[in-house]
């Protein structure tokens, strides 16, 4: 029998629909490297750090394994290690502290605010006047994650850290695609680092990443370090680095879907528009900052009950996720490092009540008039409103 509409699933992302508009381009694409073989940095690899670069205007774009390794990258190129504490959002995925306790620096978990979900600066002083009375600790760095889509605000980050003398890493996972002040997502901070996951804006079909940077002598040594520390040749190691090579196979598919990538992001917007206008009575919408645009790649509210509208509206066919269910200074591996001083309450508050609907570019209008008449449902039956 044939699903009525009402019954028809939802889901939180459709790569197939993604791949039916591309054609057959990309198996053409990854057709190439089987006939040239170059598997492991193979053309694909520079085209693509070019074209990536041209698009967002760094001066610098170098492909990478993963976004974690893009992360970590620009810590091993800054030499950050034991002593130095590096200045985390709580709220955020766990690479983003990772790779600092990785190379045997301390993260120092800080709030977020509670409209953007970016870091928050005011919380970020008082981490830092804190750890500056530790003997233990130096300040070092900032990485700034640029949650859900939206940059943080680089403008207050920035000055911040040139006071104290930090430098800024951007953690842009989720932020290719997006803009702040007319810059585009890939050229804040002092080095950026976003990932080409599957679910991302920009994704592969396979792990992978990329660093962006305008600092000539950071970009090469982090071309050096994704290479095992290579020098002249294969065989000449100047620094200790890491396997963390872009693989010739993702960079072909990614060139494929970076053609696409303008069109997507006009169809994101043109989704989290709707869902603001049609969702903002009943649960608690996301706001972008007016000098901002997001490259939405979750749509994010606050609901209440939220546990329960997630299972009322799973029973309907539309998947949701919650990103993130418990604030990193909340974790097992994490409960040991310092926090801020004032504590961390916006961001265990936020993982009690957001929940990510459905945003992928090729949600079409039925599909999205019913996941927002599913929530709205969803959200009167439990009662109360986001307000």
């Amino acid at each position: 029998m044939e699903m009525t509409h009402k019954a028809t699933p939802v889901a939180l992302l459709d790569l197939a629909a993604q791949r039916a508009r591309m054609g057959d381009a990309v198996e053409r694409a990854i057709g190439r490297v089987l006939d040239h073989g170059q598997f492991i940095m193979g053309p694909e690899v520079l085209e693509l750090e070019e074209r990536l670069a041209a698009y967002c205007g760094a001066p610098h774009a170098i492909g990478c394994a993963s976004g974690t390794d893009a992360l970590l990258l620009a810590l091993l190129a800054w030499e950050v290690g034991r002593g130095d504490a590096v200045f985390v959002p709580a709220f955020t995925f766990a690479a983003t502290a990772e790779v600092v306790a990785l190379v045997g620096a301390t993260p120092v978990f800080v709030d977020v605010d509670p409209i953007s979900f970016n870091l928050d600066v005011a919380s970020l002083q008082e981490a830092l006047d804190e750890t500056r009375g530790m003997a233990a600790l130096r300040p070092a760095g900032v990485i700034a994650v640029d949650l859900f889509g939206q940059p943080a605000d680089y403008g207050a980050i920035d000055a911040l850290a040139a006071d104290h003398g930090l430098w800024v890493l951007s953690d842009a996972a989720q932020s290719f695609g997006s803009t702040l002040d007319g810059r585009c997502g890939g050229t804040y901070g002092t080095v950026s680092a976003t990932s080409f996951f599957p679910t991302k804006p920009l994704g592969g079909y396979g792990d992978s990443g990329a660093v962006f940077t305008g600092d000539d002598d950071l970009a090469a040594r982090m071309r050096s370090l994704r290479l095992h520390g290579q020098g002249a040749h294969a065989y000449d190691h100047r620094l200790i680095g890491i396997n963390g090579r872009l693989d010739t196979m993702q960079a072909a598919v990614l060139l494929q879907k970076l053609s696409l990538f303008p069109e997507e992001l006009v169809a994101r917007q043109r989704l989290a528009d709707r869902y603001s206008a049609a969702l903002a009575d009943v649960v608690v919408v996301p706001t972008v900052d007016r000098r901002a645009s997001s490259a939405w790649a979750q749509y994010t509210v606050q609901a209440p009950a939220r546990d329960a509208v997630a299972v009322r509206m799973r029973a309907e066919g539309v998947a949701t996720a919650v990103h993130y269910p418990r604030p990193l200074h909340r974790q097992p591996a994490y409960t040991g490092f310092p926090v801020a001083p004032g504590g961390l309450p916006v961001a265990e508050a936020l993982a009690q009540r957001v929940l990510s609907l459905p945003i992928h570019p090729y949600l079409d209008d039925r599909a999205q008039a019913r996941v927002i008449d599913v929530m709205r449902r969803a959200v009167a039956e439990e009662g109360g409103t986001g307000g």
